[in-house]
């Protein structure tokens, strides 16, 4: 058969999930186990998947062909409606956070009977196994849920995942890495709320000489002068009184935490600032800079496979021989602030790179119907790029063309005496030269 034929690539948990005549290893999940508790007890983990899900999951992406934009229900999978009960949006960013905690975003895509994909739903990752068929060495997911069971071929089935080792083809959880500083962080956590709890302590000491009854009186009135007064106490001959210090250090929690901080950001290969952590970089740079690196070292990766992925999988072979494809747009991140973006669409224009157009989509505005607006345009001062030459009108005539003037006889007072000719000859009076 077929199915003996397949090497599993992943597992779900041993144990009570797997006897001799039934087998729910794939129902085995991390539902309410470490990934999950991780992403809803650490606020460090639960910011960066948020930041990393919502702003993978609100990037412009748009089906193209050969540059220009193509709108059908191919398309609206990915920006508009993903299946009846779910946008665009959220399937991204339910993909983008299962694969930011599990280490891998499963979607199935159903098909209508022409092969074209209609809708797509996400699949929650513990209920996926990956099998390699040892006959041809191709790849077929399994899916057993409440929901799912059934077993498809590899174009069936988006799956976008972190680093992946040679040898398999199912990403590694971020959170599986930080399993060991995490750990030791609720364990200093843990350690440092024990003592903030605990009661202030004392140490009294008193001479030999003091009774048993005094001495069990004054414990009593050290006590309630402790409770009713601050911590204000009385201390009567025979009776020294010493604080027994706590052991808990503000400062090796906030340590603690900054280590976290920065291996949390290794792990889901972040700036280290997006975790609130000061770096001593200057609100200018960070704007600039930080964001700059987060879209090169951390974004265009991530975008760049789910483009991968959606172009192999939702577009036939003819489709993309015939130059369509998704992407997604990442440049609005690099716009910068208000006065950066006019200087960048400025030098656009006037070197003939982008229209009006094409700078109003950028900023979601509406095309302008004239043509020129979607016409290129250099300096000279700003000409249609098309336009010849010797049809535009320079402020400061070159010295050619002066020569040129000058040969022909005329000057500007010539050409302009012409001019308020014929004006005076519309209105039906004669202008004496």
């Amino acid at each position: 058969m077929l199915v003996q034929s397949f090497k599993q690539l992943a597992t779900g948990r041993s144990g009570d999930w797997k006897g001799a005549h039934y087998d729910f290893m794939p129902w085995a999940n991390n539902v309410f186990g470490y990934k999950n508790n991780s992403l809803q007890t650490n606020e460090e983990i639960f910011s960066v998947v948020t930041r990393l899900a919502n702003t993978v999951s609100s990037l412009p992406i748009h089906l193209y062909q050969n540059y220009d934009e193509v709108n059908n229900g191919l398309s609206n999978l990915l920006n508009g409606e993903s299946n009846p009960s779910m946008t665009s949006f959220s399937l991204i960013n339910q993909l983008e956070t299962s694969r930011n905690t599990d280490g891998n975003g499963y979607a199935f895509i159903e098909r209508d009977n022409t092969g074209t994909p209609i809708r797509l739903w996400p699949i929650e990752p513990s209920t996926v196994v990956v099998k390699r068929n040892l006959d041809d060495n191709s790849i077929w997911y399994e899916v057993n849920s409440s929901e799912w069971h059934f077993m498809v071929y590899n174009t069936e089935m988006i799956h976008v995942r972190h680093i992946t080792p040679l040898d398999g083809v199912v990403g590694i959880s971020p959170i599986d890495v930080l399993k060991g500083p995490l750990d030791f962080q609720k364990a200093v956590e843990d350690f440092s709320l024990s003592e903030m709890n605990k009661k202030d302590a004392y140490i009294i000491q008193y001479d030999r000489s003091v009774s048993d009854e005094k001495r069990r009186a004054m414990i009593e009135d050290f006590r309630r002068m402790i409770k009713e007064n601050g911590g204000a106490v009385v201390q009567e001959k025979g009776f020294t009184f010493d604080r027994f210090e706590s052991r808990f250090q503000p400062g090796d929690l906030k340590t603690t935490e900054s280590i976290t901080r920065s291996r949390i950001a290794n792990a889901f290969n972040v700036p280290l600032a997006f975790l609130n952590e000061n770096t001593g970089t200057s609100t200018g740079t960070l704007s600039e800079q930080l964001m700059i690196q987060f879209v090169k070292m951390t974004l265009v990766p991530i975008v760049k496979q789910y483009e991968a992925e959606f172009n192999r999988k939702l577009l036939t072979q003819s489709q993309r021989a015939r130059g369509m494809y998704f992407k997604f747009n990442v440049n609005g991140l690099l716009r910068g602030d208000t006065a950066a973006r006019t200087n960048f669409y400025q030098m656009m224009i006037r070197n003939g790179i982008a229209s009006p157009n094409d700078l109003r989509k950028l900023e979601d505005l509406p095309p302008v119907k004239d043509d020129t607006a979607n016409q290129l345009w250099i300096t000279g001062d700003l000409y249609p790029i098309d336009l010849a030459i010797q049809d535009r009108n320079s402020r400061e005539p070159s010295p050619e063309s002066e020569k040129a003037e000058s040969e022909k006889g005329g000057d500007t007072n010539d050409k302009e005496t012409e001019q308020l000719a014929e004006v005076f000859n519309r209105h039906g009076k004669h202008l004496n030269t």
